[in-house]
Parts: C-alpha cells; structure tokens; sequence
C-alpha cells in the first residue's frame, strides 16, 4: 500500500474486474439490458398495484414495496458498475463511497426483512385462511414494512460511521462498487473489530429473516401436506414457490459473501455472486413474483387496453376536427 496517502483520500478507484478486462463492454451491454428490464418491470408492477383495485391485497402490497426497495437498490449500484466495465468513471469521491455504501447496506437489509415478511402472509394465507384478512389488515401490513425500512437503516448507522472515520493507506478498491471487505482492506488501521461487528450485524439481519422464512415454509409444507387432494395441493403450493426460490438465490447469495468470518479473502469469488444480488436477483424477481400471475397479467392488459382506447378516441377526435 502507498504510505502517505492515509488522511489524505478524497476519491477511490474502483478496478472492477480486471480479469475480464476483453469482456467489459460484453458485461455492459448485458447489465444495461436487465438493469432497463429491472426499472420496467418494477415500475409497472407498482403502477398495477396501486392503480389496480383487484390487486388490492397484502401479496401486492409488498410486492409492491419489493419493487420500489429493488428500484433503489440497483440504481445505487449499477450505474457506476457500467461506467467503471467501460472505462469512463472508475473513480468515486469518498462521500459518494461512504453513501453508496450506506444506501447498499440499508436496502439490502430492508429487503432481508420484506422477505420474511412476504414469507408470513404466504403463511397467514395458508395455515389462516379465515383470519388472514383480520391478522393482515391494512394498518397491520403498514407497521410491518415500516418496521423493515427502520431495522434495515438503523443498523448500519454505526458500522457506516466507523468506516468514515478510518484512516486509508490505498485508493484502489478490488471491486465495482463500495463494498465493506475491499474497503476494509485498503485501512491503515486494524479493522477486526468492525470485521466482527459487521459480521454479528450480518448474521443477525440474514440468520433472523431467513430463519423466520424456513420457519414460516415449514408451517406451510405440513399444512399443505395435509390437504387430500394433490389439486388443491399443488396449487396452495403454487403460491409460495416462486418466493422460496427467490428467497433461497438471494439469501444464500448474500449469506455466503457477508456471513463468513474469513469473507473478506475471496475478491474474487465474492464480486462474481455479488453480481447475483445486484444484478439477477432484481431482474427475475419482477418474472416470478407478478408476471406469471393470472391477477397480474389481467391488470397489465387492462392498462394497455385503456391506453388503446385512449389513443383512438383521440386519433378520432382529431380527424373530427380536420
């Protein structure tokens, strides 16, 4: 590390992936496509959900809330990920570091929450179906997304803080973004302590909601094991596997980068899975959550059919006119 540079950092460099240097214009062609895909789908779900009175339900409600978390997430992220794979703006000013970083944390441990969250209405929905609308009323699901904003911001308040004040012998951060390993390696000071409170944090975010989902899935599977017919079986079932399957690719994405003692010695591995939960994860969401669902795809084409039908009311009214 360049001694005499500690005290003095005012911007970072971020490499990206230097390996796949011949690659990097193929990598941002690929991640500008889903990262468009992302904000589309995410956007039209919100818009159906809140437009949409079929779909006012608590399954779209924190869908939508999913939408708008994973809206933010991404745009925190990738928008400098394509400037660094082309070579444009590898560098990064240590305010806007610290704050990608911050806002990286915040969300992705909001949607830690959500998901378990998701995970229990699929539950109340299943093993409670005469009083889901009585234990998910309105008021019920607002505490409980607001309850996942507050516990993925406060958190991180403190650890963010610590890595602001920390001392920098390097600028030359070993990934594509702000992330907490590849900036505690460039510290002139020992860092093993905030190792070991971002890994009792991370655990306690990740190990808790994840718990919670298998404990919720668990409930679910022997109450759907103990329908007798295999119809309805499969089709209760039906509701709750697209969650489990993103539940499952983010979680352990996340848990094997930020849930391990000794994460912060495999660079390389880690930005190839981080690029699972920055980039895939919010691109496929938007697929498996809504847009194979018979309500979702109704309301889409209700709103293209009235869009339709504006169009020609006003393409007639000016011929009218002419």
């Amino acid at each position: 590390m360049e001694n005499g540079i500690s005290n003095n950092v005012t911007e970072f460099i971020l490499l990206g992936f230097p390996v796949f240097q011949t690659w990097h214009w193929s990598l941002f062609g690929i991640i500008l496509v889903m990262y468009i895909l992302t904000l589309t789908g995410n956007i039209i779900i919100i818009v159906i959900a809140w437009t949409d009175s079929h779909l006012d339900s608590p399954m779209y409600f924190f869908i939508s809330n999913l939408s708008f978390i994973e809206i933010l997430y991404t745009s925190v992220t990738i928008p400098k990920i394509l400037a660094v794979f082309i070579g444009k703006s590898r560098s990064i000013t240590f305010s806007g570091c610290i704050t990608q970083f911050y806002f990286f944390f915040c969300l992705g441990s909001t949607e830690c929450f959500l998901l378990a969250m998701m995970s229990y209405d699929r539950y109340s929905a299943v093993c409670n179906p005469l009083r889901y609308k009585v234990i998910m009323r309105a008021s019920v699901c607002r505490y409980l997304v607001m309850a996942c904003w507050i516990g993925g911001f406060f958190p991180n308040l403190f650890a963010t803080f610590i890595i602001a004040k920390l001392e920098f012998c390097d600028r030359n951060i070993q990934h594509f973004f702000c992330d907490l390993f590849p900036l505690l390696q460039l510290s002139c000071q020992n860092t093993s302590r905030l190792q070991t409170l971002n890994f009792v944090t991370a655990s306690a975010i990740v190990l808790f909601s994840f718990s919670l989902t298998l404990a919720t899935y668990f409930r679910i599977i022997m109450t759907i094991s103990a329908i007798p017919s295999i119809r309805e079986r499969f089709k209760a079932f039906s509701t709750c596997a697209s969650h489990l399957t993103v539940v499952v690719i983010f979680f352990g994405a996340v848990a094997f980068v930020y849930v391990r003692p000794k994460a912060n010695t495999d660079f390389k591995l880690n930005q190839v899975l981080s690029i699972v939960y920055i980039v895939i994860t919010p691109v496929v969401n938007p697929l498996i959550y809504s847009f194979r669902n018979k309500d979702v795809k109704r309301a889409i084409r209700k709103v293209i059919l009235r869009q339709k039908m504006t169009h020609d009311i006003t393409f007639l009214r000016y011929n009218k006119d002419i």
